[in-house]
């Protein structure tokens, strides 16, 4: 999958999800998906961190 075909999925899913949620759940489902986004980017940062300083001490 290219990333134009990845951006067009992706915005296919948020409409078809929007349109069976309200405006609260919207916002709510974002802040969630927003959270867990920044939580898996947090632990891939401390694995490739930790990852380096293993690499370095061999």
């Amino acid at each position: 999958m290219n990333s134009a075909e990845l951006t067009s999925s992706i915005t296919a899913l948020a409409n078809a999800i929007a349109c069976m949620l309200s405006t609260d759940e919207i916002v709510f489902l974002a802040v969630i998906i927003t959270q867990l986004g920044d939580t898996l980017t947090t632990i891939a940062t401390q694995q490739s961190l930790r990852a380096s300083c293993a690499n370095k001490s061999m």
